[in-house]
Formats: C-alpha cells, sequence, structure tokens
C-alpha cells in the first residue's frame, strides 16, 4: 500500500504572486486575507491540466481500496475533485491537518510591510523562518505545522495498515514539515533543499510503508508547460 503526497495544482496565487498577492500594500486585515486564501484562491487553466495530469499519474492508485484527503482550502479540494472525478464522496476526505501554514494576521502581507509592522519578529522571518510564528494566531511550521502532519501521519500510517492506499492534496509548507517526517531528517535541511528548488504544483510524491517504516518510492511532475 502506498501514501501519495502530492502539491495542489497552480493556483492564481503561486501564478500571480509576486505581480499581485505580494506586490503592493495589502488593502484588507489579516484576517480577511485568510478567508481569501482559504475559500477564494482557485486553480488557473495551467493548474486544470496539471490535475487532468494527476488523473493519469495516479490512475494506478484508484479503486474501492483509496482514500483521497485535502486540506480545506479550496485551491487542494478543487485539485482532487478533478484529479479523482468519479470517486466515491466516501472515499474522499478534507481535514484541517494539512491545511497550509497559518500566516494569521501576516497573511498576503509584502516582507517590508511586515517588517514595518511587525519588527520584533523580523529576524525570525528573515534568518530562521521555521521557527517564525506569524503574529495574529499564525502558526510556525517547526511547531505547529510539523505538530499537524505527525497527526496526519498517524492516522495515514492506520489506513495503509488495514489495507488503504492513502493519497493526500496538500500545501507546499505542509509538504516540507511531511517530508522531513516520512524521510527522518531535520527540517531545516528539508527548508534549505526547498529554497533552492521548491516542490512543483501537481508533485508526486510516493511512500511505501514496510517494517513500520516509510521510505520514499519515487516522484512525479507534471510537463512543464
Amino acid at each position: 500500500m502506498v501514501l501519495a503526497v502530492v502539491r495542489h495544482a497552480e493556483s492564481i496565487e503561486n501564478a500571480d504572486k509576486y505581480r499581485g498577492f505580494y506586490h503592493d500594500r495589502r488593502p484588507y486585515p489579516g484576517a480577511i486575507a485568510h478567508v481569501i486564501s482559504r475559500s477564494v484562491i482557485g486553480l488557473t487553466p495551467a493548474g486544470f491540466r496539471q490535475s487532468l495530469w494527476l488523473a493519469k499519474a495516479l490512475s494506478d492508485l484508484t479503486g474501492p481500496r483509496l482514500r483521497v484527503c485535502t486540506s480545506t482550502y479550496r485551491r487542494s479540494i478543487d485539485t482532487a475533485a478533478i484529479a479523482f472525478d468519479g470517486l466515491p464522496e466516501a472515499q474522499l476526505s478534507q481535514t484541517a491537518l494539512l491545511d497550509e501554514q497559518h500566516y494569521g494576521d501576516a497573511t498576503y502581507m509584502t516582507k517590508q510591510e511586515l517588517f514595518a509592522t511587525y519588527p520584533d519578529g523580523a529576524a525570525d522571518r528573515r534568518e530562521r523562518k521555521h521557527l517564525w510564528v506569524p503574529p495574529g494566531g499564525g502558526e510556525s511550521l517547526a511547531e505547529g505545522v510539523s505538530r499537524r502532519a505527525g497527526q496526519f501521519l498517524a492516522l495515514a500510517r492506520a489506513e495503509i495498515q488495514a489495507g488503504w492506499h492513502v493519497v493526500a492534496v496538500t500545501h507546499h509548507t505542509t509538504i516540507l514539515a511531511l517530508r522531513a517526517l516520512l524521510e527522518r531528517r531535520a527540517i531545516t535541511d528539508v527548508v534549505d533543499e526547498a529554497r533552492k528548488a521548491k516542490t512543483p504544483n501537481g508533485c508526486v510524491l510516493r511512500y511505501d510503508l514496510a517494517a513500520g517504516r516509510f521510505t520514499p518510492a519515487g516522484t512525479a511532475a507534471p510537463p512543464a508547460r
């Protein structure tokens, strides 16, 4: 049985990140920004094509012994809906354990705006991003996101041991936490690696569970545009 960790397909935010969402000062407060991020941001046409590619890339996992779990964010839900069109509702679920890192009041702030508004946390954000706790109810990667990732993996492990394949459709930062746990690596090593090359949108990371341990079993990514 397999655990497949999937980064959601390309979203509007991914495609327009530095020209739109992080280009100018944010015109709305953090709570509204988080609602927009979670509930409004959908897929681009390229993201739709990546989701169709996922349907083929994961076709060997389809069937009655498949669980597909998504975050509660629209871009993750939409990716799974396209990739697993026709999957019985009982095999598809949403869980906040797979949500993106919660950036609290800092959601969609430019770096300049963030450092000017919250100077006390600037050093952590610049130099120790995995330890940075975003202001206004946010969570750090090293603690909050990693804790959720561990809770999800405990559930996934139980499903796999019961004879199910599990697909987790989630987000870049959550994948960093999952990889650190699955590959038994320091979170700082995974973060440093991601600075050089992020997990591509639509990428699939497969892991086998044997003798109680997950081991990498292959990676696949959608073709470049």
